[in-house]
């Protein structure tokens, strides 16, 4: 818990504007390679929060509307509030048809508070960024009575154990620092620590978590997209990047057929303001 803790802190503590610009060398890639959160997901969260069409939802850091056109398609009101001006642009494309749904350019701690106005807060894989002592009051200050806190996860996807053994190798040679595996029970633990993390903000009760394994098939093109929109590969020295990536593709394509098997947990956390 505590190493989780020091991991949300290095992130949150980073300039406000260094964390607003950070994904927009990789904001077209994180758009096309991250994945999107399964429906079987989604409809227990809408289930759990009872969202329905008349649901006023503040979202926090929507990135290129990963999770909200999901959520969008109930047709309830959804303010987004996204800092980076990359993410903001590919969320109004991808939330065009969604009349319902506005997307402001503004952090979540800019942002000038609309007391209990809301049903839900939604954070999909962005309440990290915001310092906990900002972001979890603030959510609750904008949470109507009865409102719930929504957090969304997606956990990195991984490569099959002896997939990961064979690509080790070359992790060695290019970027050691790189290679790691997350097992399950690893993913889980970090899981229930951000779920715990909620509660232990003295904001929210009634904690429900779950979660959901998607299995997917990524290209060798696409699987380089998808490592470049994370964090310890866009702090990466580009010649050390550029040498793990054509590794990384040369082992790939020859002992896997060009494309790779992943598997990845969605999980939500819901909470409902104290």
């Amino acid at each position: 818990m505590e190493d989780l803790k020091q991991t949300i802190i290095s992130y949150s503590s980073r300039n406000l504007e260094q964390r607003k610009h950070w994904y927009s060398p990789a904001a077209e890639a994180y758009n096309k390679a991250r994945p999107r959160y399964p429906q079987d997901l989604i409809d227990q969260v809408v289930g759990i929060a009872h969202l329905t069409t008349d649901s006023k939802i503040l979202e926090v850091g929507c990135g290129p509307a990963t999770a909200t056109v999901a959520i969008a398609q109930l047709g309830c009101s959804i303010i987004c509030l996204e800092p980076n001006p990359d993410f903001c642009r590919l969320a109004q494309q991808n939330c065009q048809p969604y009349p319902n749904v506005e997307i402001q350019n503004t952090s979540f701690e800019e942002w000038t508070p609309q007391f209990e106005k809301f049903d839900a807060v939604l954070a999909a894989s962005s309440i990290h960024w915001i310092s906990p002592e900002v972001g979890y009051p603030k959510a609750a200050n904008a949470l109507k009575q009865r409102g719930y806190l929504i957090l969304l996860w997606n956990k990195e996807l991984q490569p099959s154990y002896e997939v990961y053994l064979n690509l080790s190798e070359v992790y060695q040679l290019h970027a050691p620092s790189l290679d790691r595996y997350q097992d399950r029970e690893t993913q889980e633990e970090i899981l229930r620590g951000l779920g715990n993390m909620v509660i232990d903000s003295g904001q929210f009760k009634n904690l429900i978590s779950g979660q959901v394994t998607s299995f997917v098939t990524y290209t060798v093109d696409e699987y380089l997209m998808l490592l470049n929109t994370y964090s310890p590969y866009l702090k990466l020295d580009p010649r050390s990047k550029e040498a793990l990536f054509a590794g990384l593709r040369q082992r790939i394509e020859h002992d896997f057929g060009s494309s790779i098997q992943l598997s990845y947990i969605s999980a939500f956390d819901i909470a409902e303001k104290i």
